[in-house]
C-alpha cells in the first residue's frame, strides 16, 4: 500500500449549538461545531415545532399576486 495517501484521523468532539457534546472520530479536526444534533433535532426528539404556514402562504400570495395571469 502507498504511504501518506490517507487523511489524518483525529479523536474529535462534536459540539452542537444546543450544548450537547459527542465524542467521535473525524478528519476535519479535533473540535467540530454543528448546528443540530440527534439530541435537538425534531425527528429524533419527537417534538414538532409549530411553523406559521398560513402566514407564509398569505405573504407569498400577496407578494406574487401581481404576476398571476
Amino acid at each position: 500500500m502507498k504511504d501518506n495517501i490517507h487523511p489524518t484521523v483525529y479523536k474529535a468532539k462534536l459540539v452542537c449549538a444546543c450544548g450537547n457534546e459527542i465524542d467521535t472520530t473525524s478528519t476535519k479536526g479535533e473540535v467540530v461545531n454543528v448546528e443540530i444534533c440527534s439530541s435537538c433535532h425534531p425527528f429524533y426528539t419527537g417534538k414538532q415545532r409549530f411553523v406559521d404556514t398560513a402566514g407564509r402562504i398569505d405573504r407569498f400570495r400577496k407578494k406574487y399576486a401581481k404576476f398571476s395571469k
